[in-house]
């Protein structure tokens, strides 16, 4: 029985490697082994990032929120605490998609919150 040769399945690990590596500069798009590691570091960043990015977009809703509050009068923590109280569940990307395309039921929300905090 032959030996298996393993010439084929080690290019086109190669090749999708360096496909992965595509637009890298330097070496690390062309030789593979700088490749290999600059493209697991990637998929770390990459990994990392995504999760990331969730915290990142609270901090958005929240800067949003905060500013249609101060200008109904209230700070984004009374805003809250008062919803709390209202028993008004409600995420804060729905509250900040309120607070800039709907600014008459952020109002509205914000009157039912300082009525709650009374």
């Amino acid at each position: 029985m032959p030996r298996v040769k393993g010439g084929t399945v080690s290019r086109s690990r190669r090749k999708r490697v360096l496909k992965l590596a595509k637009g890298y500069r330097g070496a690390k798009h062309r030789l593979f082994k700088t490749a290999k590691d600059q493209v697991m570091k990637s998929q770390t960043y990459a990994f990392r990032d995504r999760r990331a990015n969730k915290g990142n977009f609270r901090k958005l809703w929240i800067t949003r929120i905060n500013a249609a509050a101060r200008m109904n009068g209230m700070s984004y923590s009374q805003l809250m605490h008062g919803l709390k109280l209202a028993n008004i569940d409600m995420n804060r990307k729905m509250l900040a998609d309120l607070a800039v395309n709907d600014a008459d039921a952020f109002k509205a929300l914000t009157d039912t919150a300082k009525d709650a905090l009374k």
